[in-house]
């Protein structure tokens, strides 16, 4: 029999079912262009390319902040006084920077200039935080040097720093900054709004690591902040803080300070102060010498007093420079006080009280005065009100009134007690009677635009103001107690003060305020001026002793500087005895 083959038929693949797959296929291919069309092309999609769009911009732009010029303070002669210059600021991402090696934090510690361990704590501190600072003002070169590392979480920005060229010859005058350059005392501060202009806005593209790989767009122009020109002259205000600074320690003084008028326009050509600090470097200053005092402080200006109350009295048309006061036998006394003089004067008139600083005769000549007449003229010599600087803190200062006043009181506010000042209300004071009895705003902003001086106000008759003028240059005189605030070759108008200060059991017998306020050249006064030495301790504290030869020494400069002519001139007794003789007046 021969073997029967038997022949399998193998099954087929059913046509529906390839069909069927070959159509699904077809039809997710479709949806996925459907899908991707939805994605990329059809605008109404929800969450389509727009939306897509809009995630990716999320991730990779960002607006950054333009950083806007803080504007310059500049002296009246255009000197800069405070000036910002840019500087790059370090930060970083924490979660970023965790990654770097041990050895590549070193190298960032390094450039840093910070040891390594205070990094690592400080990164450790930060470490879930998304944004720290590394080193802020660092200067561009340093910064490259940091930035060369590459590491991945390290940035930096541009900022500002402030830089005040004078150091610290202005700096309670101009303040400072803090390290977001803004304004934190003084000008900087009463300034703000206008030195420190407006920050813009810009779209940048930035990589997975934070880095700057495109500028778009700028949405916002950094608007600069304006510049500020002070009525200050640098020329002045450096001979002022030089010898301020030389009398403080030659006198073992606690602080001392001055303010320069300009007669004709009462713009402020000089304010120094001691102690002062570096605005610069303000590591370890102490608070108070951050303090304007000149402008800040207020204090019993003592015998600068003397001179307007004298004025006073010609005011009510009863006293002349040549009226006889009796002040023997060198005191007086009223209910709970003995006032005394150094020695007994005698008889001798109005001008002779203010040439030997006379405790009695002025207090005569107040006894006979209304009180109210006094302040009256006390206030419209800008007593007792600001003088409208523009200061932070500026004093007003303490007028005092009153239903009645005991005679003591009395007899205080005519010779300077029981009110207070600041310096620049003082030197205002001695400017008007300079100006011949006009009042003119004090100002520390450079008017622009202006060619003349403001217009005064008439607050005193100006052939009184010149009988207190001649009266303070007797003090100047060899029989006054102004000696030594003598300018040569200038007849130089002013008034002493020693005034005791208040301590915790009332006056203190041994500690004093030295003043002298005065004014030069007495003929045409040009500059009006009032040194404050606060506590001098090395055995001298008379006004005329530590405080008026400042006065000289700053104006002998100050003339020389601002190349006003020397005259020769009658001695004030003279220059008295002329205006006198056209009034018709006898003595």
């Amino acid at each position: 029999m021969g073997a029967v083959k038997i022949q399998q038929q193998q099954p087929g693949i059913a046509r529906w079912r390839f069909a069927l797959v070959a159509g699904l296929l077809c039809l997710l291919a479709v949806a996925l262009v459907v899908h991707l069309a939805g994605l990329q092309v059809l605008p109404e999609q929800d969450k389509g390319y727009r939306f897509l769009q809009d995630q990716g911009r999320a991730r990779t732009i960002r607006t950054e902040e333009i950083a806007a010029y803080r504007g310059s303070i500049l002296d009246r002669n255009g000197e800069l006084l405070a000036v910002s210059t840019p500087v790059q600021t370090i930060w970083a991402n924490p979660q970023l920077l965790k990654e770097a090696s041990a050895e590549e934090l070193r190298a960032l510690a390094s450039a840093l200039g910070t040891p390594p361990a205070r990094l690592a704590k400080r990164l450790e501190k930060y470490r879930n935080k998304g944004f720290m600072y590394l080193r802020r003002h660092m200067t561009p070169e340093r910064a490259n040097n940091v930035l060369a590392l590459d590491l991945a979480g390290v940035y930096s920005k541009k900022e500002y720093r402030r830089f005040y060229p004078a150091g610290e010859v202005t700096a309670q005058l101009l303040g400072f900054t803090n390290i977001d350059d803004l304004g934190q005392e003084g000008l900087e501060l009463a300034y703000e709004q206008s030195l420190a202009g407006e920050a813009g806005k810009r779209q940048v593209v930035k990589d997975l690591k934070g880095r700057t790989v495109q500028d778009l767009a700028i949405r916002q122009e950094a608007r600069p902040g304006r510049d500020l020109q002070l009525t200050i002259d640098m020329r002045l205000q450096y001979l002022a803080y030089r010898e301020l600074k030389k009398a403080v320690s030659e006198n073992g003084a606690a602080s001392a300070f001055m303010v320069i008028l300009d007669t004709q326009s009462g713009e402020v050509l000089a304010m120094a102060n001691q102690p002062s600090f570096n605005p610069n470097n303000r590591q370890g200053v102490k608070a108070a010498a951050m303090r304007n005092r000149a402008l800040i402080d207020q204090f019993e200006p003592g015998s600068t007093i003397k001179p307007l109350t004298a004025l006073a009295a010609l005011e009510t048309g009863r006293y002349q420079p040549h009226t006889r006061i009796n002040t023997s036998p060198g005191y007086i006394r009223l209910p709970g006080k003995t006032l005394l003089d150094p020695v007994n004067y005698g008889e001798i008139d109005l001008t002779k009280v203010i040439t030997k600083s006379s405790q009695v005769g002025i207090t005569k000549v107040a006894m006979d005065l209304e009180p109210e007449t006094l302040r009256a003229l006390f206030y419209r010599l800008g007593l007792g009100e600001a003088v409208g600087s523009g200061f932070p803190g500026e004093a007003p200062g303490i007028l005092p009134t009153r239903d009645r006043w005991h005679p003591i009181e009395l007899a205080n506010f005519a010779f300077g007690y029981g009110l207070t000042v600041n310096a620049v209300q003082l030197a205002q004071a001695y400017s008007v009677v300079a100006n011949a009895g006009l009042k003119r705003p004090v100002s520390l902003i450079l008017a622009q635009g202006k060619n003349s001086a403001p217009e005064g106000e008439r607050v005193v008759e100006s052939a009184l103001a010149r009988q207190v003028t001649a009266m303070l240059e007797t003090v100047i005189g060899p029989e006054g107690t102004g000696k030594r605030a003598a300018v040569d070759g200038y007849r130089v108008a002013g008034k002493t003060g020693t005034v005791h200060k208040v301590g915790s059991d009332g006056y203190a017998d041994n500690r004093y305020r030295s003043v002298f306020a005065g004014f030069v050249p007495a003929d045409n006064p040009r500059l009006a001026a009032v040194v404050v030495i606060d506590d001098p301790s090395n055995a001298k504290y008379y006004g005329g002793e530590v405080a008026a030869p400042v006065f000289g020494k700053v104006m002998t400069g100050a003339m020389r500087l601002l190349q006003v002519p020397p005259e020769k001139v009658a001695p004030a007794t003279q220059q008295l005895a002329t205006q006198l003789d056209e009034r018709g007046t006898t003595s």
